[in-house]
């Protein structure tokens, strides 16, 4: 028997773990969170300790061991290859930089991370750090960083706002800023080197640690800031379907002014479907209500299902093109 879709509960980073974290998935969404310096809803996640879970409380982890390639695909192997968040920043994040699958497997021993972000909310004047500016080397980087503040004056900006989309492949130094609320699609994988943090300081005069040699290491300069294109695919009276990114990883599509608008089973890979306003997903007699904020896993093996409402996005594995 096919599988329904699946309403998920985020685990959360929050408090001392987000030190740049606000309340924004509290007001905008409405969610629950922990604490008021909430950073991130791991909404779709397989981390350990981190798991999202399904409308009874079982872990992703363990919906995974149960229903195996129903859930996840006939093409999908462990680990679990994307994870899925909603990001507040209150304040500035780190500067960071993630490896590839190569060296992550090399050093970590785990994957490497290419992701990519949906500006949800941007106040005036909000901010990414995005790559390099020409002319630097590796060496002067360094340099820089053992100085503290001076490494500012080689990071790239990228004014944004609502809507816009940005793709941030591995190696690639990157920031979000102050003032944005974000949705972030992403290689199940938390290796992150940061290799300046704007010389914060916790209640007790620490900064947070760097890796400046890893983040180094990986650092790509050859990467030019540039939002995604969006692609139109379909248009009509049941809504309207734009593919906003198409990487090596994963895929997303924005779907919006839904009247039944169907996305049909994979039985390759699953699928990960967020609302970003109130709305609904149907499979045959079914149906759940989702609110602004709420994320629903779409099995492998499951009907099709028809949405109603005005804004959600659809990612899923690319089962067909490596890196």
């Amino acid at each position: 028997m096919p599988l329904k879709p699946m309403l998920m509960t985020p685990a959360y980073r929050y408090g001392a773990q987000t030190p740049w974290g606000g309340d924004a998935l509290r007001t905008l969404y409405g969610q629950e969170i922990p604490d008021e310096r909430t950073g991130e809803a791991l909404a779709f996640s397989a981390l350990p300790g981190l798991n999202s879970r399904d409308a009874q409380g079982t872990p992703l982890s363990e919906l995974i061991g149960r229903y195996g390639a129903a859930l996840l695909g006939t093409e999908v192997s462990l680990p679990v290859p994307l994870l899925l968040k909603l990001i507040d920043a209150r304040q500035d994040l780190s500067v960071q930089v993630h490896p590839d699958d190569a060296y992550a497997a090399r050093v970590e021993g785990k994957l490497g991370k290419t992701e990519a972000w949906v500006i949800l909310r941007a106040e005036p004047g909000a901010r990414l750090v995005y790559g390099i500016r020409p002319g630097y080397t590796i060496d002067a980087l360094r340099a820089l960083c053992e100085r503290g503040a001076a490494v500012e004056e080689a990071l790239n900006t990228l004014p944004v706002k609502a809507g816009d989309v940005v793709y941030i492949p591995s190696g690639t130094v990157h920031a979000i800023g102050a003032g944005i609320v974000l949705y972030e699609i992403q290689q199940s994988s938390d290796v992150t080197y940061r290799f300046y943090d704007w010389d914060r300081r916790d209640k007790d005069g620490k900064g947070r640690e760097l890796h400046l040699d890893k983040a180094l290491a990986v650092t790509r300069l050859d990467v030019a800031p540039k939002l995604a294109e969006p692609v139109l695919l379909a248009s009509g009276a049941e809504g309207r379907r734009e593919r906003i990114l198409d990487t090596p990883y994963f895929q997303t599509d924005r779907l919006t002014d839904c009247q039944g608008l169907e996305i049909a089973p994979d039985p390759r890979r699953f699928g990960i479907l967020t609302a970003l306003a109130d709305g609904s997903v149907s499979a045959g007699d079914d149906t759940i209500v989702m609110k602004a904020g709420q994320t629903a896993l779409l099995p492998a093996d499951m009907e099709a299902v028809r949405l109603n409402g005005p804004y959600f996005l659809h990612a899923w594995p690319n089962t067909e093109r490596k890196a």
